[in-house]
């Protein structure tokens, strides 16, 4: 028997492209990279204060062709294409080349997957910081500090409620915010039109090769498509052709607001510069101070869309063996929403700590980008891959490569310049990050080489011989266990044991469920196959990479199903309750492996073994990950021995008194 719950994949990438869904499109994808004017072109002005015309143009110029080909073409044109039954993200990417045989990718995807959360700890910071320091242009004594402080807790606090109420409001505001990027920019190119050369390539090409400072202007430019990769990951939100579209619409205003602040720049020179953030100097005076308000609520939503992403990417990697599991609550009805308090509590004790220590947004600059580079390097790394299994020519896909591995290289080398300068910093949480997906992934796959099966088949005769021994009490009518065996037809060892040896446990039915977490992001579906009639049954069940397993609701179902099909009967065994139509009750064993220190194995593989046992203890139980009720849960400790050679065996000495 083969039943689905529920199943919502492929359909993602293909939604309509309506009024309103480009609306939300606007509202979800682009609150990252559509804030960057706030802080790119006042990057730029800090390199040096001796730049010319020239130096404006050609970095206008880098903007605008980094935008063309790191996020249109590379993005919108190509990584959207790259969709896993609708999904996006370099997890989902990772999970679609691996069902494709490209299991040995998990090093690329955990680097991939750590930078980019590291980028939502500075991402909050400096574009809520830009925004209120725009204050100072009013009352130069503003608490910029306190302010940000203050706004990015409520961001993080306002998670656990959900965003639903609120949600329906990003969308109109982030158009608002993007026709108001437009018109400012529109308003002020007229102040000197020779910045419309920037649209010649030739003028950013000139000024790296020209300058030896061009590793510096490298990592400001870099900072206009910092929010690139989450357009990727949200493609499941929205689909494919709703972000190709609004993007047309979101790079013409990101466009036309360069040029407006590189025209400004140019005609106040470079003395009336210097301190001066442009985006808020070609503001009119009396708009200053709603275009705070304006910059504010779109730093505010950025923050928001980076945190959403974070969750996500924390739910992939628990169910793709990347992380231990965490509490997940579902504040909202909205598809997708999801909140992980540890994540979110966690990226907010960084935020907090970014702004106390960097101060101010030139200090965060420095920081921000060195991660998020990697992040794109690891993209870039596995969309080749996937070029590849879907049977692109190689020419094509080694010139794919070779043009954004140069470019991003490139970026990544302009970038490492800001090392000592707080690159450091994200490199670290992305390090803290990264180290704990790899030992998590690699320890789960020793942990699963060692354990020991026996044939099912041949062990169910016994299992059905203690089931009618009478003699035997009864431990339960329904007794639940659960197996990591792919193969149906085996089981662990210490589940047999369980049975036997540790009672033994008289069950009316047993069932052997096994937990499959899939490489599609939304499959929820079980099989069901009878040993025993009525004694003894196995159960697969299927649920993608981003589906919460609630064990005992699926099974609530599935015995519906089974019940209705006349396949089981579910009243109990014992006479007084099966006269009344009682049904028997249930209950579940969890059998938890630690690692023994009898183990002979090397010193590598004991130490990680032990940082495994150390992660484990930041997550939540077993029982809670899966979505049991506690109440019916009796938790069995089994020792795990890895054994790299045989232990030495004692000897036995003879004749001693």
């Amino acid at each position: 028997m083969d039943r689905t719950f529920q199943q919502q994949s492929g359909s993602h990438g293909v939604q309509r492209v309506t009024a309103m869904a480009l609306l939300v499109t606007m509202g979800i994808v682009f609150g990252d990279i559509g804030t960057s004017p706030l802080y790119v072109m006042k990057a730029i002005t800090a390199v040096t204060p001796r730049w010319d015309a020239d130096f404006i143009i050609g970095a206008v110029s880098c903007v605008i062709w980094t935008l063309t080909i790191q996020t249109t073409v590379k993005y919108v044109l190509i990584a959207l294409r790259a969709d896993n039954h609708g999904e996006g993200g370099i997890l989902a990417l990772y999970a679609l080349l691996k069902r494709h045989g490209g299991k040995g990718l998990f090093v690329i995807a955990a680097i991939g997957a750590s930078t980019l959360v590291a980028d939502g700890v500075i991402t909050p910071a400096i574009t809520v910081t830009t925004a209120i320091e725009g204050l100072r242009g009013i009352w130069a004594e503003t608490p910029v500090v306190p302010i940000v402080i203050g706004i990015i807790t409520v961001i993080f606090f306002v998670q656990q409620t959900g965003t639903s109420a609120i949600g329906r409001w990003f969308g109109p505001f982030m158009l608002a915010w993007f026709l108001m990027l437009g018109v400012l920019g529109i308003a002020n190119v007229g102040h000197d039109l020779s910045i419309f050369r920037a649209f010649n390539p030739w003028y950013a090409v000139r000024l790296l090769a020209g300058n030896p400072e061009w590793f510096l202007i490298l990592g400001a430019v870099f900072l206009c498509t910092t929010g690139a990769e989450a357009l990727y990951s949200d493609l499941g939100h929205c689909g494919r052709m709703n972000i190709t579209v609004s993007w047309l619409f979101v790079k013409v205003m990101l466009i036309f607001n360069y040029l407006g602040q590189g025209a400004w720049i140019l005609s106040t020179g470079p003395a009336g510069v210097v301190g001066v953030n442009p985006f808020f100097a070609i503001m009119p005076s009396w708009f200053v101070v709603p275009g705070i308000i304006m910059s504010t609520g779109a730093a505010i939503i950025a923050s928001q869309a980076l945190l959403s992403g974070s969750f996500t990417i924390f739910s992939e990697a628990m169910n793709l063996d990347f992380s231990p599991r965490f509490r997940i609550k579902y504040p909202s009805r909205l598809k997708g929403q999801l909140y992980v308090p540890a994540v979110n509590w966690s990226l907010y004790v960084g935020c907090i700590i970014t702004v106390l220590l960097f101060r101010d947004s030139a200090g965060m600059e420095a920081a921000y980008g060195l991660a998020i580079t990697i992040t794109m390097l690891m993209t870039t790394a596995l969309l080749g891959f996937y070029l590849h299994y879907k049977g692109v020519p190689l020419w094509v896909t080694c010139v794919f490569l070779v043009v954004f591995v140069a470019i991003e290289g490139c970026f990544f080398a302009a970038n490492m310049f800001k090392f000592m300068h707080g690159g450091w910093f994200t490199l670290l949480i992305a390090g803290v990050i990264c180290a704990m997906m790899l030992v998590w992934n690699r320890a789960t796959a020793v942990r699963n080489r060692y354990i020991e099966y026996v044939d099912l088949d041949s062990e169910a005769p016994l299992l059905a011989d203690i089931s009618r021994e009478r003699d035997i009490p009864l431990y339960a009518s329904n007794l639940i266990y659960f197996s990591r065996s792919r193969d149906a037809r085996k089981v662990e060892s210490k589940l047999v044991y369980s049975i036997v040896n540790k009672g033994p446990k008289r069950a009316d039915r047993y069932w052997i469920i096994s937990l499959n977490h899939t490489d599609d992001p939304d499959t929820l579906q079980y099989s069901c196959r009878t040993l025993v009639p009525d004694t003894l049954l196995r159960v697969e069940i299927n649920i993608g990479f981003r589906i919460q397993p609630r064990v005992t609701v699926y099974l609530r179902q599935i015995v519906e199903d089974l019940v209705a099909a006349g396949e089981i009967d579910l009243c109990s065994r014992y006479g007084s309750l099966r006269s009344r139509g009682i049904p028997g009750n249930f209950r579940f064993i969890l059998i938890h492996r630690i690692f023994s220190p009898s183990s002979n194995c090397s010193v590598r593989a004991a130490a990680m073994m032990q940082m495994y046992g150390w992660l484990r203890r930041l997550g939540i139980s077993d029982e809670n990950a899966m979505g049991l009720d506690t109440s019916n849960v009796t938790v069995e400790t089994v020792p795990l021995i890895i054994n790299h050679q045989e232990p030495r065996r004692i000897e036995r000495v003879r004749g001693c008194d």
